[in-house]
């Protein structure tokens, strides 16, 4: 067994939510769900079968995000992996009805962060075992950290 690390392409202002799911309808429900709770945002799926024709599925309503996605997937290399990216949009808008879809598995991350996939690679093929998600931490938070924290979450409407 081999393990790799493959960087992952996240366009600028874009966010990725990375899973494993089990079935080829995957694509058309993880669109259904985008398309209902955050239909302002550009957004693009895809998905790796693992049996059959093992081919990458995709669907979206944004081309470039869609070839980000089939990209990644490429680079990855592992079955029944899916990728969603999205522009105008956070994550929690969606994440847990994307946990509650029927095919979906797991969720690995959710983020806008640098994103290195961890790999093992086997005769048989490849699997994630797990992610890098942005850096290490660099100290503890302040008082001062703290306020522009919750000021931070104010500015953006998350808060009261």
């Amino acid at each position: 067994m081999e393990i790799k690390t493959i960087t992952v392409a996240i366009p600028e202002g874009a966010n990725i939510i990375l899973g494993q799911t089990h079935f080829i309808k995957t694509a058309e429900d993880l669109f259904e769900i985008l398309s209902t709770h955050i239909p302002h945002a550009k957004f693009a799926i895809a998905f790796t079968e693992a049996s059959g024709p093992c081919l990458i599925r995709s669907e979206g309503n944004d081309e470039e995000l869609r070839k980000t996605c089939i990209e990644n997937l490429k680079n990855i290399g592992a079955g029944h992996v899916f990728c969603i990216l999205m522009k105008g949009a956070f994550p929690i808008s969606v994440l847990n009805s994307i946990k509650m879809c029927q095919e979906v598995c797991r969720v690995y991350c959710a983020t806008a962060n640098p994103l290195e996939v961890i790999v093992a690679e086997t005769e048989q093929g490849r699997g994630i075992l797990g992610v890098v998600d942005g850096y290490s931490p660099k100290g503890v938070e302040t008082e001062e950290d703290r306020l522009k924290r919750k000021e931070f979450l104010r500015k953006i409407n998350y808060k009261l």
